[in-house]
């Protein structure tokens, strides 16, 4: 098979193993356990990943924190409804956003919002992408708390009681279009137990947009675009990062953001040079040779994507395609609120 197609990341998957909400208890949903080696798989929960780390060893989560980035209003004179979700801001009230219904929203088109708050569209940039204007009695970032809702994948089909089980609960820096679905597992008492057996905890931040979640539409997937994603590394993560290394222990990947911050940042030597920030659109998929991440935990991604490319790249893509055979042959729950594997 040519894995540079496509078609070989496409898989099927009934409706109903799609995940609608989160589990009551963030900690018991199921975790596959997938040896990139061999192939070999274990099936067990989320709570016993402690045993498999060991003291020395570093988990790295993404402390992005997911704002209510929907906005939803009428365009301009007429009844028609628009939507923006807003990616990332460019200057003092403008930004960059995504935008329905594209045909509608052209250069120069108004969209009227509660609370007095109206955008322009000030440039197309394809893609369903759009540059802003907000005129506003506040700066908009500020009003959306009370304006904006959180931006749910379009397969979640019903709003969340509770807005703060699409984050998780170290998320810190607000500026997600998305929340890093892998970290939604964690609780605090998985934390403590972490911490308490040795294990070092540090964070980045890559906030969430386009780059993540953007379908593929080229058949050869080499010639895919990923967009730009805003990243940032403290001095203290780069540090707890190459001194794992040094020590040889594991650095564990929460998710694929993770993934893509650390192969980003880390250099030709495999070292973390400190304090950095920056954009990412490292595109990752098979022959792909990484530079610093082996262990990765991840959720289960959807078929064609950018994201299912990546851990094919980690763990082969016959590994991953057979797990994935083996998840939907025992009832696991799929993409953002669903199970997650361990790729060691």
């Amino acid at each position: 098979m040519d894995y540079s197609k496509l078609s070989a990341y496409d898989y099927h998957l009934p409706e109903k193993f799609i995940a609608q909400k989160p589990l009551e208890q963030r900690d018991k949903s199921r975790m596959m356990v997938l040896n990139r080696e061999d192939g070999s798989i274990e099936h067990k929960l989320f709570n016993q990943i402690p045993s498999y780390l060991e003291k020395g060893d570093l988990v790295v989560l993404n402390n992005t924190k997911v704002i209510p980035a929907r906005l939803i209003g009428k365009i301009e004179g007429k009844r028609t409804s628009a939507e923006l979700l807003l990616l990332y801001k460019l200057s003092t009230g403008q930004w960059a956003a995504m935008a329905r219904p594209g045909k509608k929203l052209r250069q120069g088109a108004r969209v009227v919002f509660e609370q007095g708050v109206e955008a322009v569209i000030e440039s197309v940039a394809g893609d369903g992408m759009r540059v802003v204007s907000f005129n506003s009695p506040k700066p908009i970032e500020k009003l959306l708390p009370r304006l904006g809702k959180v931006p749910l994948p379009p397969y979640i089909n019903t709003e969340l009681d509770d807005p703060d089980k699409y984050q998780t609960i170290y998320a810190l820096k607000e500026g997600s279009a998305a929340a890093p679905t892998a970290g939604l597992h964690f609780t605090d008492d998985i934390l403590n137990i972490l911490r308490d057996k040795g294990v070092r905890i540090a964070c980045i931040t890559l906030h969430i947009g386009p780059g993540t979640f953007q379908p593929v539409k080229t058949e050869d997937i080499c010639e895919h675009v990923m967009h730009q994603e805003y990243y940032s590394m403290e001095n203290k993560a780069a540090c707890l990062l190459n001194e794992a290394k040094e020590g040889g222990k594991r650095v564990i990947a929460i998710g694929t953001t993770v993934t893509r911050v650390l192969e980003t940042a880390v250099n030709d030597k495999g070292k973390f040079k400190g304090s950095q920030e920056g954009w990412t659109g490292l595109y990752i998929y098979p022959g792909y040779q990484f530079r610093y991440v082996d262990t990765m935990l991840t959720n289960f991604h959807l078929p064609k994507s950018t994201l299912l490319m990546l851990v094919s790249a980690l763990a082969g893509r016959d590994n991953i395609m057979n797990a994935y055979r083996k998840a939907i042959e025992n009832n696991y729950r799929f993409f953002s609120f669903g199970d997650c594997m361990l790729i060691i």
